[in-house]
């Protein structure tokens, strides 16, 4: 049987002030007199270089992308006997997070092991993942009712095995970079994955590797191939496209398990060939880039009312979980049949949507900072350049 499905970057920092150096000033003489003595202008200080503004098209990317992974989240317990549904949750599934890990990839491309990245990992990615790991424990034990749910840190729980998978891709970003075709390789590590049950569910290890090439991609990206992907051409062939893998995902839905989505077994697993594995490992990942290339091409290149939410995304993807989780301990599913239906389908992803962009304002951000971007000097040195 396959697992239960499971399913960001800041602003950069700001460049450190620099003191410019002294400037010398010759005083104008007459021609063929002496040259008069140099003076030194009094010094001063460069003004501090503004900070770097944040790129409308890459906050709406994470703001859409976080809004369909609620979304699908929200479609799980509906999803039973109906075709429709089935369908769209595959198609979504397919898709909305390769997209979001191809631009965490994309913007770790400067990541080098530096005291300051570093630093920038641990506070933005390894704590809120012990954090909200336990906290999804707890909630599992008190809320849900299971009273021998482990607090573990090796085994993530529902959503958080991206955190744990983003810290394990950005610290091997180095690696990635000197190779000289790494992303064949990061295909072979994944088809291997798919065919290999022995990998075990710490730290969601199968995973991250079946996803690791969405990663690598993102670190090869430039910003000339975004520009290719927004043009109209692109956007009028991915029409057609989706509409397509609509159609094939309807014809499909009954005769494929789920398994091969969320990408956290082998084949072997799922009561495959373990040919199967590599061959579905490349298939998907095909499909997944072809999709994530429509969904690019048309998200908006221009600042929209969403837009500031694309920095609150963390948030939004965090809390949600207990929202949808906490539904169905609740048995909100099996109190109201009709949200099975198509009408409750329609709620649902509404409510979805609703919620996880209240969860990504900027309220719920400051009040979530301590846990999603916590300072910590304290638990650090302080660098050359900082003293």
């Amino acid at each position: 049987m396959s697992k239960a499905p499971s399913d960001i970057q800041r602003a950069p920092i700001t460049p450190e002030n620099r003191e410019a150096e002294p400037r010398h000033e010759r005083t104008p003489t007459a021609p063929g007199a002496p040259s008069t003595v140099t003076k030194a202008a009094p010094a001063r200080t460069a003004a501090p270089a503004p900070a770097k503004r944040r790129d409308a098209y890459f906050d709406n990317v994470k703001y859409l992308a976080i809004v369909l992974v609620a979304v699908a989240h929200a479609w799980e317990p509906v999803m039973d006997g109906s075709r429709t549904t089935r369908a769209l949750y595959m198609v979504v599934y397919t898709f909305h997070m390769p997209a979001f890990i191809l631009v965490s990839g994309y913007f770790s491309r400067s990541f080098d092991m530096s005291p300051a990245k570093v630093k920038r990992l641990v506070t933005g990615v390894v704590v809120p993942y012990v954090l909200f790991e336990t906290a999804y424990s707890l909630f599992k034990r008190y809320a849900g009712g299971v009273d021998d749910t482990p607090i573990t840190l090796l085994d993530p729980l529902f959503l958080t095995w991206f955190l744990i998978a983003l810290f394990i891709w950005r610290v091997t970003t180095p690696l990635w970079q000197s190779l000289r075709h790494p992303l064949p390789v990061a295909l072979v590590i994944a088809a291997l994955a798919s065919v290999t049950p022995g990998i075990t569910d710490d730290l969601d290890l199968q995973r991250v590797c079946q996803l690791l090439p969405f990663f690598v991609l993102g670190l090869l990206m430039k910003p000339e191939h975004f520009q290719l992907i927004r043009r109209r051409e692109v956007r009028m062939l991915s029409l057609p496209l989706v509409v397509g893998a609509l159609l094939f995902a309807y014809w499909v839905s009954p005769r494929v398990g789920l398994g091969w989505f969320y990408r956290s077994n082998s084949a072997q697993e799922m009561d495959f060939q373990w040919w199967a594995g590599p061959v579905m490992t490349l298939a998907m990942f095909g499909c997944a880039l072809l999709l994530t290339v429509a969904f690019l091409a048309w998200v908006p290149r221009r600042h929209m009312w969403f837009t500031a939410l694309g920095a609150g995304t963390i948030c939004g993807y965090l809390l949600h979980g207990f929202l949808v989780k906490g539904a169905g301990y609740y048995g909100l599913f099996d109190r109201y049949e009709w949200l099975t239906g198509p009408v409750g389908l329609v709620v649902v992803s509404l409510v979805a949507a609703v919620a996880v962009t209240l969860l990504c304002t900027p309220p719920v951000r400051r009040v979530l900072r301590f846990a999603t971007e916590p300072d910590m000097k304290w638990a650090f040195r302080r660098s050359s350049a900082e003293r």
